[in-house]
Parts: structure tokens; sequence; C-alpha cells
């Protein structure tokens, strides 16, 4: 997991040198579980190097007029606009995601990605290749330890003495007032904000609206 430091590093350098506006740098750890808090100042601190240290920031466009990346970005607008037209002549994004065209596309470059990885066409360092017999890396993360059923039993009793204590027929209106505004294709934010005064969990809310537009069921994607 440490080789993903040095990962998290290219990419976020890559991404201040294109101009990004807003970053995140994932932990180490990030893959496999909650950062830990260690793995998590590494990754600040990465941010901050790069900001603070190495000058990549000061300049506007630093690599502006390299053939190389001028080309780079002419392809990733190509290819995009390509997406762009194949999913309008479809009849916009909503009727491609019920064609389950992004979800396929999505699968395939997934499926193509782990298949060059395991057949060796592409290089994962430490995993596919330059690979240790003898891990011992991984022993010396520290761990974040979290309780989860100690989290979700503080939770429940927290639910509960919240129900207990709110003006549920309050609770009850702006539920009733929230699926009405839903059917008429209201505005919804207001009715929200609305509810959540009056101790509407999330849960509840989320509910009255599936009452309302139903559950989305992705198809089975081959």
């Amino acid at each position: 997991p440490f080789n993903n430091i040095i990962r998290t590093t290219i990419e976020a350098l890559a991404a201040v040198l294109g101009g990004t506006q807003s970053l995140h740098t994932n932990s180490l750890d990030e893959p496999f579980r909650v950062p830990s808090e260690f793995a998590a100042k590494i990754a600040l601190r990465t941010q901050q190097i790069i900001a603070y240290e190495t000058g990549v920031a000061d300049t506007v466009d630093p690599l502006a007029g390299s053939y190389y990346v001028e080309w780079l970005t002419d392809e990733i607008e190509e290819r995009a606009w390509r997406y762009i037209d194949r999913i309008e002549r479809m009849g916009g994004m909503t009727e491609a995601v019920r064609r389950g065209y992004p979800q396929r596309e999505i699968t395939d470059a997934s499926y193509k990605f782990q298949r060059d990885v395991e057949e060796g066409r592409r290089y994962i360092v430490g995993v596919n290749t330059f690979v240790e017999e003898e891990e011992e890396e991984i022993r010396n993360v520290p761990l974040l330890d979290i309780n989860q059923e100690e989290i979700e039993r503080r939770q429940v009793e927290r639910l509960k003495k919240l129900r207990s204590e709110r003006d549920n027929s309050a609770v009850e209106y702006s539920l009733r007032e929230l699926k009405n505004a839903a059917r008429r294709d209201e505005n919804l934010m207001p009715y929200i904000l609305e509810a959540v005064k009056k101790y509407v969990t999330l849960g509840e809310i989320m509910n009255a609206l599936k009452e309302v537009y139903g559950i989305w069921v992705e198809p089975p994607i081959y």
C-alpha cells in the first residue's frame, strides 16, 4: 500500500499541471479501509508539498505549448465529444442510462483493465511486477479501529430518542406535503428543508419519495 503514496503524488501533480480547480488525494490505505489518521496526514502533506515546495502552482498552464500534452488534450476532447454525440443520438443521458449504455461502457472498461493486469499487458508495481514473495509492509500500516457494532447501537439509541421527543404529527404533515409536491413535480428543496426542521430523518424522506417515484432497478449488464 505504500506504493499508493507515489501513485497519488504523480496523479496530484498531473492534476495541478493541468490546472485543476479542486483536488483530493486519496490516502495510502483508502482502497481497502477507512483511512487512518497517519495515512490521511500523508495525503494532506502530499498536496501541501506540491503547493508550497514545487512552485508548479505559481504558473498558469505550465505545460502550454508542449506538443505531446496538446495532442493528449485534443485526443481527450475528441473522444469525449464522441460519447456526447452518441448519447445525444440515443435521446439524452436518461435514455442512455435506461438502455444501460454508460453502465456497459464502465463494465467493459473495468473488465479490459483487469484483464490487461492479469495478462501482464499493464504493469502494477508490487501486484504483477516487482512482486516480493512476502509482503511485510501491510503489517506496518497503522490500523483505524472502528467498532461498527457500537456505532450502530449508539445511532439506534439516538434515533429512538429523537422519534420519542419530536412532534410526530408535524413529521407526518411534512412528509405528506413532500409527497404532494413530488407528485406535482415541484421544487422539492423547500419541502425537504421544512421536513428537516421538524426532525424528519433522511430515511423517512427517502421512503416518502420512493412512494411517489418508485425505485430504479438497473438492468443487468452482459
